[in-house]
């Protein structure tokens, strides 16, 4: 579980940064809370890596044994995403018996519903 007070003292940092640090360019300031954000990101999964396989970090052996299921964790999570957007680009994202009308940037339907001539519509 995700420990929300973490979370709002990333937040926090984040806001505490940008006043106190006058930044002239906008560039600057968002590069700085991506910073923070990779940074908390990076604290949020490797604490819950070590404490979900109960890893003590205290030794060297723990260490090494926390950086390489953290590895082992960052490699199955980067596979995940590269997975699901392969999935989402070979999605048919328009809907079925449609067609674009790229002169009128509309679509229209390729077969229209057959009305029944018993029924009233409004």
């Amino acid at each position: 579980m995700v420990n929300w007070v973490l979370i709002g003292i990333g937040l926090l940092a984040i806001i505490i940064v940008s006043k106190l640090i006058h930044f002239r360019h906008i560039k600057h300031r968002i590069t700085a809370i991506l910073i923070i954000l990779l940074l908390l990101f990076t604290y949020v999964t490797f604490t819950t890596i070590v404490n979900s396989n109960s890893i003590d970090i205290k030794s060297a052996s723990g260490i090494y044994q926390a950086a390489k299921a953290y590895g082992t964790w960052f490699v199955l999570a980067w596979d995940n995403v590269k997975a699901l957007t392969g999935q989402v680009v070979n999605m048919d994202w328009f809907p079925k018996n449609y067609n674009f009308n790229s002169t009128t940037n509309d679509f229209s339907e390729s077969n229209p519903r057959q009305y029944r001539s018993d029924v009233e519509y409004a």
